[in-house]
């Protein structure tokens, strides 16, 4: 679903209202403020949708590209929500989960936050970012969730980068399910290295939906490709079957 931005309204799908643990994956990884960062006012409408319908414990995930503490980030970005616990991707206790295709892309295990295991409803939230030419969406953000112990600063560095991202990605896609994907597009941020330095335009939507399809419809706006939506689209025929 495609909305206006300024008449997005979070209205939380009826899976929300059964569970009992809804855990956002905000893209904070840096002090900067939005398009490089989500917004605190598209976390604020989240969080506020959320708890329309469920009493569900709400939880914000992230980490830092180094393992540096990511508090100080959320205090940066205004972070300060009411009963909603923020821990640190670097703190969580480290499971590895086996990917569920048959024959892998690149990773067939990843170690990830025990966290993400015992949520009931899983939230990529992330602004529009164009990075070095890739698309950074709602599944990319997901690669700050991968403990920078078990892969090397930078969230994988040559440990995962030298294995092909889009693959890489791809993999993360089915082996962490994230329920829902939210682009906030208010603006489009575009940089060819330092991400959190670039240009900022304006584009005034907001995609919302399951991550593949909202990936999906953001870059046919934008006019471009995204190598790891087709490796998910050809893998998906083959998981499904």
């Amino acid at each position: 679903m495609i909305v206006d931005a300024k008449e997005f309204v979070f209205k939380a799908p009826p899976a929300i209202a059964r569970a009992q643990r809804v855990l956002i994956k905000p893209s904070a990884a840096y002090p900067v403020p939005y398009p490089v960062t989500t917004s605190r006012k598209m976390l604020s409408a989240v969080i506020n949708g959320i708890r329309r319908v469920s009493d569900a414990d709400i939880l914000l995930l992230e980490g830092t590209p180094e393992g540096s503490p990511v508090r100080p980030v959320y205090q940066a970005l205004g972070y300060d929500f009411p009963r909603v616990l923020m821990p640190d991707v670097k703190d969580c206790i480290w499971v590895e989960v086996d990917n569920p295709l048959t024959k892998p892309l690149a990773v067939p295990t990843f170690w990830v936050p025990n966290i993400i295991l015992s949520s009931d409803y899983l939230i990529s939230v992330a602004p529009l970012k164009i990075i070095n030419g890739q698309c950074n969406f709602s599944i990319m953000n997901l690669l700050s969730l991968l403990p920078s112990s078990k892969y090397g600063g930078g969230w994988g560095g040559e440990a995962l980068y030298s294995l092909g991202i889009d693959r890489v990605i791809a993999d993360l896609y089915f082996t962490l399910p994230f329920d829902l994907g939210i682009i906030e597009a208010h603006q489009k941020f575009t940089s060819g290295g330092d991400p959190t330095q670039g240009e900022v335009e304006e584009f005034g939507r907001v995609f919302v939906g399951e991550p593949y399809q909202v990936d999906r419809e953001a870059t046919r706006k934008l006019g471009l490709k995204a190598g790891y939506l087709d490796l998910i689209e050809e893998a998906r025929l083959d998981f499904e079957a």
